[in-house]
């Protein structure tokens, strides 16, 4: 089951004692604050799921200094599962790695029922929550530490698109992507981990490797272990994607490539594979990918099929692509500038 990406809470009887509308709200409990940061300190985010006035709820929040640790707030009187819907359609992470926590059985059966992916626990449970293995992430990287950060950077990068009066092309051109891919180092293993382990939609085979695989593969004359990072106007993207290739007699075969969820609007899944491509070419070789379908990869095999990857043997459930096409004509890249 995966790691929790993001807790949403209920407010009131929950994060704090009392009903803020009643005005008998009280400050945030102490362990609710325990668990919070120590969450948001594992890269896990927080969010808000809430019945009552936003005005009033967020003024509270902001009042105990708050405010800024919850990366969306859904406050409102309609059902509590509609509001974690648009938390995970927010954040761009799927329903299942959602946790919510509230101190009505009622609603946390509300939310159960409609999702069943999502995990419910109850308030009294709060400062137990850190301990439990689905909020314990296998790595804890500097980049897990500032994800909030992130993730309000991108909720500015919402706001610039929803005032822009282009197109959606014309947006992204305009937001000055620049795209880093590089050798992997000995420090970028912890990340290159971590992205395996968080991160399912975009991934062609679904396979993941720890720490001494990452190392193993950086040091073989036969694979490359690429990581690319991502930087717009707006700030860092962090580190979002991994590519590992494997050189077969005259091929350089894609074993893993996956990105990041969080940049899956930003057309750059494409972008590295050009990149990936392009060595493969320099280097004398036909660029080839292994896919393995998973129940949530599927976009991956779109995105290798536009960049111009083609069927060549199928073995079961592995597929193997190929591709003709060079690395300058692939599509989707002109909005992003690559940095080698």
């Amino acid at each position: 089951m995966p790691t929790i990406k993001c807790l949403v809470w209920d407010l009131d009887d929950t994060v704090w004692p009392g009903v803020v509308l009643e005005s008998d709200a009280g400050a945030p409990k102490p362990e609710v604050l325990d668990t919070i940061r120590t969450l948001d300190e594992r890269g896990i985010l927080h969010a808000v799921a809430s019945r009552g006035e936003q005005a009033v709820a967020t003024a509270h929040l902001r009042t105990h200094g708050i405010e800024d640790m919850f990366s969306a707030v859904e406050i409102g009187w309609g059902p509590k599962s509609e509001a974690v819907r648009r938390i995970a359609e927010t954040l761009g992470i799927g329903r299942d790695t959602i946790a919510f926590i509230d101190n009505d059985p009622v609603e946390r059966a509300e939310v159960a029922a409609a999702f069943p992916e999502v995990r419910c626990y109850p308030a009294e449970q709060a400062a137990e929550l850190m301990d439990l293995p689905e909020f314990t992430p296998a790595t804890a990287t500097s980049e897990a530490r500032h994800r909030r950060a992130l993730y309000r950077a991108e909720r500015e990068r919402t706001t610039s698109a929803a005032e822009f009066s282009g197109s959606d092309a014309d947006f992204l051109a305009s937001l000055d992507l620049i795209m880093t891919v590089r050798t992997a180092t000995d420090a970028d293993l912890l990340r290159a981990h971590e992205l395996t382990e968080r991160t399912h939609q975009l991934n062609t085979t679904g396979v993941t490797f720890d720490m001494d695989e990452l190392r193993a593969l950086c040091a073989s004359a036969r694979h490359e272990v690429l990581v690319a990072s991502l930087t717009d106007r707006f700030g860092g993207y962090g580190t979002i994607g991994l590519a590992v290739t494997e050189r077969r007699g005259d091929d350089a075969v894609l074993l893993l490539l996956l990105m990041s969820c969080r940049v899956m609007s930003r057309g750059v899944g494409t972008t590295l594979i050009a990149e990936v491509v392009r060595r493969a070419q320099a280097a004398g070789l036909r660029p080839a990918a292994d896919f393995i379908a998973t129940p949530r990869n599927r976009v991956m095999l779109v995105t290798l099929r536009f960049a111009g990857f083609e069927v060549a043997d199928r073995d079961g459930d592995r597929i193997l692509l190929t591709c003709a096409v060079p690395a300058e004509h692939i599509g989707g890249t002109g909005h992003v500038e690559v940095i080698r």
